[in-house]
């Protein structure tokens, strides 16, 4: 059976987005913080010979009256008669006489960078203690492998076989040097477990073998799950007891390395301020640090040039002006859009603005994106990665954006409101009767806002705080 096949044109009409290189550009610019911004456009001016930055403006009159008024205050004075350049070479040469009438020299001071420190990490604080106990170079060798596979903090999480299989060395002397290293400060530093951790800390307090290392050892557990009438009957103790010997154990330090891992302190610069003027707020854009471009006149001038030989030379301008120019158009735009949003966002939370978190509404992107006329994606693009400087504080954007539930008024009430009512409960509970998610919710109900028992238990978790048995206290 023979198939035909037979060519023809067919015409089609269909509608596609086509992303042109000017839009993609201003979309990939749109999520990028200030700092980042700063650093493509620095890169764009040493790529794109078209592109420099814009000179300082010109002087303004009132500047330059007073740089004139301070010249002749300085030609009046008399101490402009003096040729204070020779009067201080001659001082200089008395001074060096002088000097060597007495033989002696003024030491210099060292240089700035001699006097920078910088704080002591875990692992230095070890090995500075270790090489000064220890004088067996194999016990050392193993105790420099186990502290190195520390964590930050301070516990050993590699067992002891993975330990030898590093030498590999024996097993009773990696055993000997785990010894030594947990004699060091700090205390209960290379544990292997929380237990082992505080009971190297009792050891030294010389509290091994006391009733409280035993409840360390044996009921641990029960500990963790505030499980104490348990703990009190199966050690033959009363309540106040094991209160006691609890108040001894809740001044241990269960990650002891971690006050030599300091962490940096993240400095946050914001993108957008929300300065309040009167009675209205104002959105200003961090511009600070943002080098401002223009097209270079030098290069523009030859796209005029109409020399021989010069087509190539004018066609590469022309490549590179289109270039900077949707640069240019792309960050223009990507400012333009960061306000509105901005603007947005004050239009829909001036109540928390002006009152506080307490009055923070629910907000979705669906509702600036309608209010800017804009698309959901863009705004995402927006909020990524950028802060907001308000009179209440430094937030994320997408701080302000969350859902909520409707209140028995018919008010829209914020699901980070609703997490801080419930921090503040429990901040104000009584410890030996702490509140149950169920009474937290029955609570939020008398108060208008109906909130199913695990919804609470969801927000609880968010916000880190452990259910009521674990936050029961033993007195």
């Amino acid at each position: 059976m023979a198939i035909q096949q037979k060519l023809g044109l067919q015409a089609r009409l269909s509608q596609r987005l086509v992303l042109t290189p000017s839009l993609q550009q201003a979309i990939k610019l749109l999520p990028l913080t200030t700092l980042e911004l700063a650093e493509v456009l620095e890169q764009e001016v040493m790529e794109n010979p078209l592109l420099e930055e814009a000179p300082q403006e010109a002087q303004t009159a009132e500047e330059t009256q007073e740089e004139a008024a301070a010249e002749k205050a300085k030609a009046d004075d008399p101490l402009e008669q003096i040729d204070i350049e020779k009067f201080f070479e001659e001082y200089a040469e008395a001074d060096r006489e002088q000097r060597r009438t007495r033989g002696t020299e003024i030491p210099e001071a060292p240089p700035i960078e001699n006097t920078l420190t910088a704080a002591t990490n875990l692992y230095d604080h070890l090995k500075w203690q270790l090489v000064l106990s220890v004088s067996d170079d194999l016990l050392v060798e193993i105790a420099e492998k186990i502290i190195d596979s520390l964590d930050e903090d301070g516990m050993l999480r590699v067992s002891l076989d993975d330990i030898a299989n590093m030498g590999p060395y024996p097993a009773d002397e990696v055993t000997r040097a785990l010894a030594i290293v947990q004699q060091l400060d700090p205390a209960g530093v290379a544990a292997r477990d929380i237990g082992e951790c505080l009971r190297l800390q009792l050891r030294a307090l010389h509290l091994d073998g006391s009733v409280t290392d035993l409840i360390v050892r044996d009921h641990l557990k029960q500990l963790q799950t505030h499980q104490y009438s348990e703990i009190a009957r199966a050690m033959n103790l009363t309540q106040d007891e094991v209160a006691h010997h609890l108040e001894i154990i809740q001044r241990l330090d269960p990650k002891p390395g971690m006050r030599y891992s300091p962490q940096d302190a993240a400095y946050v610069t914001p993108d957008v301020f929300v300065i309040k003027d009167a009675e209205e707020y104002r959105i200003e854009l961090n511009n600070e640090g943002l080098p401002r471009l223009r097209i270079s006149p030098t290069y523009r001038r030859m796209l005029d040039d109409k020399e021989p030989g010069s087509e190539q030379t004018r066609a590469y301008v022309k490549d590179k002006l289109r270039s900077a120019l949707w640069l240019l158009k792309s960050v223009d735009q990507r400012q333009r859009t960061i306000f509105r949003v901005a603007e947005s966002i004050v239009r829909h939370q001036r109540a928390f603005l002006d009152r506080g978190i307490e009055h923070l509404r629910p907000l979705v992107l669906r509702d600036v994106a309608n209010d800017i006329g804009m698309h959901e994606s863009t705004v995402s693009r927006v909020v990524a990665n950028k802060y907001m400087h308000t009179p209440r504080g430094v937030y994320e954007m997408r701080f302000f954006f969350h859902s909520g539930i409707t209140s028995s008024m018919g008010e829209s009430v914020s699901s980070v409101t609703i997490k801080d009512r419930i921090r503040k409960m429990i901040e104000a509970e009584d410890s030996q009767h702490p509140l149950s998610d169920s009474r937290i919710a029955e609570l939020l109900q008398a108060e208008g806002v109906p909130l199913a028992r695990r919804t609470v238990a969801k927000y609880r978790e968010e916000l880190r705080i452990p259910p009521s048995n674990l936050r029961k206290s033993a007195h």
